[in-house]
């Protein structure tokens, strides 16, 4: 019997007051151990501190109540999506929302004159702009498109087991009304008609919501995420809820391993392994990844596409499942960073939605941007390290300098200690699934051991609240100095995961797009497996627009991004 049935039990005999409370302490006190001076001198230990016989007395005393006010705390349900009281903004490192002319933002250009390709394959590969040019002048259905890439996922998910759940009826009737629209010459933008994926931690009123781990892969939820709802407004059409590492980590779920189209011997990576990989394999022409730490960039990398993590708050997070509340990011992947463009445009801003941290801002994004006008920094220190992406890298860095940009080499501010800083994500993903611990309901996720979900979540609970805090006061000053360096630049440019620049970006809330610049063979062959390699492009606070153009400037003298994989 726990507290409140207690209570309830004592009011029904007459017994009310403080006293049920008063006399359930007792009861529990009597029934288990209570905490000793032997627990808190082991208890310094983990937190790297000494205190005297007579200090020990003292605490024992308050630490007893409190674990009597934890059970208080513990009769709640606290549900996934309820923020703490306090939120993370990464303004607070000196950035502001700049302000544009309502002309001016969006994303300008016209759409190619295309006609529409002789294959299937032709047409599953075209972009998004192509897509939407053909959609426009007619050359093509939203229900072609629709059914086609239905198809594709039911052809190659055997391979892929990317596919969580298929939305199929939704989407079928998603899709016959844009080709009304659009028929009767009602054009609601470039994603008018264009199918797409979104990563199972998404809501969806009336399917499933698994967020890939086993307790919750019968899961329904109330309401349709906000990101989902602005794309129903482009005239979007989903057409499948894509797998995810279980609880948003790795690219192994309850239904198995999401695997690399490059390289089916090889999972996609994660934790947006199922968006990354059926964008990869030509399934559809975009898909809704998040990221926390690297489960945009992680699997972009891994098959080849692009991947836009925004501005942290630019993309409302209403409907999705909260893994870290101060670094959790919702953002496009695609095949190349054009694409992404067209569907941030879609999907920013959510100001007034149930997620305290997301804000309204401009995005004026010109394709035609001249590179050589940006003001480029680059991580001098991280290109020099030997890892296998290295000489890809550093033929991206001579393609920029062909193409006109001027590098100046800058150092990030690597003196602070942000690896303390990254427990801030393993403190708050534990509350979010604490009840899931307490419960046991952890052992059910299909990957247990030493870097897995359940042992963060239990080793998270011996953070002192102390070093919490004082790591998230620190993670301001890294905040501060990220804005100082970015106050002189437009792009930096980063080896995707050297340096540094992966974990301090996350932290501080920075956007980021992961290009693909290499496809290593990994054997020979007609069809010869290969590892893709990326490189990022880092924007200051807010200006995405700036490291998405250099991305599509350099897509534009590449053609990485419109490789194909041999699944296909």
């Amino acid at each position: 019997m726990d507290r409140r049935q207690f209570v309830e039990a004592c009011t029904s005999l007459g017994i009310t007051g403080v006293f049920p409370g008063i006399l359930y302490t007792k009861l529990a006190e009597s029934e288990e151990e209570n905490v000793t001076t032997e627990h808190v001198a082991a208890a310094e230990t983990i937190a790297g501190l000494s205190f005297t016989d007579k200090e020990r007395e003292l605490i024992v005393e308050n630490l007893n109540e409190h674990r009597s006010q934890y059970e208080d705390l513990r009769e709640y349900d606290i549900p996934n999506e309820r923020a703490p009281a306090f939120t993370f903004d990464p303004r607070r490192g000196g950035a502001e929302i700049p302000s544009v002319e309502a002309e001016e933002d969006g994303v300008s250009g016209t759409l190619p004159d295309v006609e529409r390709p002789e294959t299937e394959a032709g047409l599953a590969f075209s972009s998004i702009a192509e897509l939407a040019q053909l959609l426009r002048s007619r050359q093509v259905t939203s229900m072609e498109l629709t059914e086609l890439a239905l198809a594709r996922l039911r052809r190659y998910d055997s391979d892929l087991n990317a596919v969580v759940t298929y939305t199929e009826e939704r989407a079928l009737e998603a899709a016959r009304a844009a080709d009304e629209e659009l028929d009767s010459g009602t054009w609601r933008g470039p994603l008018h008609g264009v199918p797409y994926g979104a990563k199972d931690l998404l809501a969806v009123e009336g399917y499933k919501t698994t967020w890939g781990a086993t307790p919750y892969q019968e899961q329904r939820l109330e309401g349709t995420a906000t990101v989902i709802e602005k794309l129903d407004e482009a005239g979007a059409v989903l057409v499948a809820k894509l797998s995810l590492g279980a609880l948003a980590w790795g690219d192994v779920w309850f239904g198995g391993t999401t695997k690399n189209p490059w390289n089916l011997d090889q999972g996609s990576s994660g934790s947006s392994a199922g968006p990354a990989a059926a964008v990869s394999a030509g399934c559809v022409p975009f898909a809704i990844g998040s990221e926390t730490l690297g489960s945009i960039v992680s699997p972009s990398t891994r098959t080849g596409v692009t991947g836009h993590r925004p501005t942290f708050g630019a993309v409302s997070r209403e409907g999705a499942m909260a893994l870290s509340w101060s670094m959790d990011k919702l953002g496009p992947i695609a095949r190349s960073a054009h694409d992404t463009a067209l569907v941030f445009d879609a999907i920013r801003g959510g100001a007034g939605t149930s997620d305290p941290a997301s804000v309204d801002m401009p995005f004026p994004f010109d394709p035609s941007v001249d590179p050589a006008s940006l003001r480029v920094g680059y991580v001098a220190s991280a290109f020099e390290e030997e890892y296998d992406n290295q000489s890809a890298d550093q033929r991206t860095l001579k393609v920029l300098r062909d193409m006109g940009v001027r590098l100046q080499a800058v150092d990030l501010p690597t003196d602070l200690p942000v690896g303390a800083m990254l427990n801030t994500l393993e403190v708050e993903a534990a509350t979010a699934f604490d009840e899931l611990t307490r419960s046991d309901g952890i052992d059910q996720l299909v990957r247990q051991g030493q870097n897995t979900w359940p042992n963060v979540f239990r080793t998270a609970r011996f953070v002192p609240s102390v070093e919490f805090l004082q790591m998230n006061r620190l993670r301001v000053r890294l905040m501060e100095k990220m804005h100082t360096l970015m106050s002189d630049l437009d792009v930096l440019v980063s080896p995707s995961f050297q340096g540094g620049t992966l974990g301090i970006t996350n932290l501080t809330g920075h956007p980021c797009v992961c290009v693909p610049n290499a496809f290593r063979p990994v054997e020979e062959g007609p069809d010869v497996r290969r590892q893709p390699g990326s490189i990022s492009f880092i924007g200051p606070l807010y200006h995405d627009q700036a490291p998405l153009a250099l991305s599509h400037s350099f897509q534009q003298e590449t053609d990485y991004h419109t490789r194909r994989p041999p699944i296909r």
